[in-house]
C-alpha cells in the first residue's frame, strides 16, 4: 500500500469519517461525514499534494455578480478556497496539501473549515445555485 494513501486513509479513520469509495491505484478516496454536512468529499493522494475537493453547486446562469460574489466569499474561507471546473460552471471547495509534511490537524482544519462554510453561508449558497 502507499505509504501516504494509507496515511491518509489512516487520518481519516481517526477523524471518524465514513470512505464510500477508495481506489489506491488511482489515489482517490470519497469520503462522507453526514454530521459535518459533507458528502462525496473527493481526496486525491498526488504525490507530493493532497488535493481535497468538494462539489458545492454548478451555476446556471454565468454573471459577473455571481463570481464576485464567489471571490469575496472565498476570502472568508480559512482552509481552501473556492474554485471552477474546467467548464467554468461547477463551483468546488478546494485545498491542497504537501504530503510529506501532512498532520491529522491539517485534515482535520479543512474540513472543520468546509463544515463552518456549508454550515455559515449555506443561505447564501443556496441563493447562488439558484440563479
Amino acid at each position: 500500500m502507499n505509504n501516504y494513501f494509507a496515511k491518509v486513509k489512516d487520518y481519516l479513520m481517526d477523524l471518524e469519517y465514513d470512505i464510500s469509495y477508495e481506489n489506491e491505484e488511482d489515489g482517490v478516496i470519497v469520503v462522507e461525514s453526514e454530521s459535518n454536512g459533507i458528502k462525496n468529499l473527493v481526496l486525491g493522494v498526488a504525490d507530493p499534494l493532497l488535493i481535497i475537493e468538494q462539489f458545492i453547486f454548478e451555476i446556471h446562469n454565468p454573471s459577473q455578480d455571481i463570481y464576485k460574489q464567489l471571490m469575496i466569499k472565498s476570502r472568508d474561507i480559512i482552509h481552501g478556497a473556492f474554485v471552477l471546473d474546467e467548464t467554468g460552471s461547477k463551483v468546488i471547495f478546494r485545498n491542497t496539501h504537501e504530503l510529506e509534511n501532512l498532520d491529522l490537524n491539517e485534515i482535520e482544519a479543512t474540513f472543520n473549515s468546509l463544515a463552518l462554510l456549508l454550515g455559515e453561508y449555506s443561505n447564501e449558497l443556496i441563493e447562488l445555485s439558484e440563479n
